[in-house]
Parts: structure tokens; sequence; C-alpha cells
């Protein structure tokens, strides 16, 4: 794993600073921002961060990689605690049918629905929901979520 040093960072967002409780009520809606900043990653892990001016030099860093963030804002990954990325088919358009006042009933009568998300899924390979849910996963990445829950994939991958 490579060393990384991020430098010029417009915003460096989401620091807590000697926080040893979870954030509740009011806290929530404050976003705590430090400009003109530096974020340093060894061993993938944070090792060091702050404003431009008290980053004075690396020291004993190999492999080290420099990403100018000139006018970007970094932010914490996001984490996503509950996903349905395992699927056969999306259902937007029942989102649609529910906009229209229909109801879940009629949703169903026309093919839609949780019975029939759930035949499909029992219809398809466990190599096609495992290529499918990849997919979803690296889409899901690259928008800036680093955890994810998946339950439904565990237990198909572990056949519990």
């Amino acid at each position: 794993m490579s060393n990384i040093l991020i430098k010029n960072i417009k915003g460096l967002a989401g620091i807590l600073e000697g926080n040893t409780s979870a954030l509740r009520g009011e806290e929530l809606a404050k976003l705590n921002v430090i400009d003109n900043a530096y974020l340093a990653i060894e061993n993938g892990r944070i090792a060091d961060y702050g404003k431009m001016e008290d980053l004075h030099g690396i020291t004993n860093w190999t492999d080290l990689e420099v990403i100018d963030a000139d006018g970007k804002f970094v932010l914490p990954a996001f984490c996503d605690s509950h996903t349905h990325i395992v699927f056969a088919a999306t259902r937007e358009n029942e989102f649609v049918d529910r906009i229209h006042g229909l109801t879940y009933e009629e949703i169903g009568k026309k093919g839609g629905g949780i019975l029939n998300s759930a035949k499909r899924l029992a219809e398809m390979s466990e190599d096609d929901l495992v290529i499918s849910a990849m997919k979803c996963l690296e889409l899901v990445k690259s928008f800036g979520t680093g955890a994810i829950e998946i339950k439904k994939w565990l237990r198909i991958i572990c056949g519990s």
C-alpha cells in the first residue's frame, strides 16, 4: 500500500478533533472544514492533516503519491448501512406508478411488486447475481461510498 499526500485541498471536511461521543441533534447540522488543507495517508490510514501552511515536509516516506487537489474538497466516505444491491431488475417504473396513485396491489396486478422481484431474483444464476452486484458496487464506490452493508449478498455467497 502506497503513501499518499493530498495537498492544496480547498476544504477538508468532517474533522472531529477530540470528539468522544456520537453527534446528536443540532450537532449533526455542523460541518467542520479546514480551508487550504493537506491530508497525509500512510499504509492506508490517516497519518496527518491540517492547514497547508503547517505542512513542513514528509520524511522517510517511500512510494509517496502526491495528489494536488487544488480547488477541490475532500470529504469522508459515505457509509451505506442499508442497501439492496443484489436484485434482478430495477423498479423505478413502480415508483412512478406510486406517484400516479396506484396501490401496491394494482402494481402487483400489472406484474410488478416485491413478489415479482423475488421471483425474478430466484430465476437468476448465482454467477449473474454476483456479476450484477459487483457492477453496482463499483458504481456506488465511484460516488464516494466507502462502506456498504449487503446482507442478502452474503447469504447468497455463504449459503446461509
